[in-house]
């Protein structure tokens, strides 16, 4: 077990957690890559329209995949939980659980998004000559949502096992293929924004079953026998913290959405400016919240095995080694945002590179609340705790809201900048409260 896992129950846990933050931190960059691969190449060979249009229908199939990876990021966790407490048969039995439940979400998640995509658009007031690439652009996407499916439930569970970088190596060759394609699609055959779409689902699709493969191979011992039938009360485990994870992402992609119904509204510049600004943040908070991820399985692990004060000093390690990190990002992009965004969008449009610099940089003043919120929120979730995360993710739902149809109308895309940062520093403060009342109740009983 050891040789082919990172067993997080023992040794050092700064060690621990730099080493398995690592790979996810580098697959969160390509991740983000993949969108900028697609984005680039089109802003290069088309249009601002068409590279808005990349940008703009991105919170729509991100909300579908979110919830998605938030489900198996919660068979993770119930996974890492067994793992720690060295009980095989039921990480075998919760693996098949996961798998079949998350055939199950995918063929309705999917069929849902191709009856109302276009109504969605429409309703988030999509400019009138953005919407045919836009539909052009998301249908594809959305015909990939199975591979991408495939793909998170193989990395959530080879994370939860201790293993972080195949998953990493798996999306290493999807982002160059991706790119690849790209170009000869986009640029060489002139397929349009229809080409970047396919390259995506080709590349995703690749990884995804290279992922799983390689996993199934791997960890043999894990994989599901014919014994290792889920009982009632297992598929119930899973599904309820799946479906915690996965509203929790839901919640928030949906403030995002509404959100992106008050950018659209504000012209076709603002949404291009929007797209470029938000790959940049994208990357830039793909280096904060891998922590979280990592805490996930830091967390579920050590709980499993019963050892709350490695979780306490876990916690502490990685909220400073994420405030360092906000502090460099801030200085980095105030003094490189605007040269990356203007090159992203690939456009010398003034309004188009002033606007998407002015939201880089009110959004990263606030990394320093950014980064607690994800570990004590993983952490929380780490140990069953599903009510106080699910809280927050209302609260930026209602935050969103409340600056789509506020803010914007009052401080034009200035309220766009300042939504997400006003719902962080109120989210943190709620689950730092959560944490300490957790940490006081469990420490409490064991001293009793």
């Amino acid at each position: 077990m050891k040789k082919k896992t990172l067993d997080m129950t023992e040794g050092s846990p700064l060690r621990l957690i730099i080493a398995f933050t690592i790979p996810i931190i580098l697959g969160n960059i390509f991740q983000q890559l993949y969108n900028i691969g697609d984005a680039k190449v089109v802003s290069f060979y088309l249009d601002e329209n068409a590279f808005g249009s990349v940008g703009m229908t991105a919170v729509v199939s991100n909300t579908l995949i979110g919830l998605i990876n938030g489900f198996t990021q919660g068979f993770g966790i119930l996974t890492a939980n067994a793992f720690g407490a060295r009980d095989e048969a039921r990480i075998r039995r919760y693996i098949s659980g996961a798998a079949r439940l998350t055939a199950l979400l995918t063929v309705a998640l999917t069929a849902l998004a191709f009856i109302f995509i276009r109504p969605v658009l429409t309703w988030l007031n999509t400019p009138a000559e953005m919407m045919d690439q836009a539909l052009s652009y998301v249908r594809i996407i959305l015909a990939g949502i199975p591979f991408t499916a495939l793909y998170n439930l193989s990395a959530n569970l080879l994370r939860s096992l201790g293993d972080s970088r195949t998953p990493l190596y798996c999306l290493i060759g999807s982002i160059v293929m991706n790119l690849l394609l790209d170009m000869l699609f986009v640029g060489t055959f002139h397929w349009g924004i229809e080409g970047a779409a396919i390259a995506t689902l080709i590349a995703m699709g690749i990884c995804s079953f290279v992922c799983f493969f390689y996993g199934v191979h791997r960890f043999k011992e894990y994989m599901p026998r014919k014994g290792d039938r889920p009982s009632r009360e297992d598929y119930g485990n899973l599904f309820f913290t799946g479906l915690s994870m996965g509203l929790m992402g839901c919640i928030v992609n949906i403030g995002t959405i509404i959100l992106q119904g008050a950018i659209n509204g504000l012209g076709a510049e603002t949404v291009a400016a929007h797209t470029a600004g938000r790959r940049l943040i994208d990357i830039l908070m793909s280096l904060i919240y891998t922590y979280g991820f990592t805490m996930t399985t830091f967390v579920s692990q050590n709980e499993g095995a019963g050892k709350r004060d490695r979780i306490r000093k876990g916690v502490r390690i990685a909220c400073i080694i994420v405030t360092v990190e906000s502090v460099i990002l801030i200085l980095f992009s105030f003094l490189f945002a605007r040269e990356i965004v203007t090159w992203i969008a690939s456009t010398e449009n003034e309004k188009i590179r002033e606007l998407a610099t002015l939201y880089c940089r009110v959004m990263i003043c606030f990394f320093p609340a950014l980064g607690p919120l994800f570990i004590l929120r993983c952490t929380l979730q780490g140990v069953g705790k599903k009510i106080i995360p699910l809280v927050s993710s209302v609260l930026e739902l209602t935050v969103k809201v409340f600056a789509a149809y506020f803010l914007v109308p009052q401080f034009a895309y200035m309220g766009v900048a300042l939504a997400e940062p006003i719902s962080w520093v109120l989210m943190t403060t709620i689950l730092t409260i959560g944490y300490v009342k957790w940490w006081r109740k469990v420490s409490g009983k064991e001293k009793a």
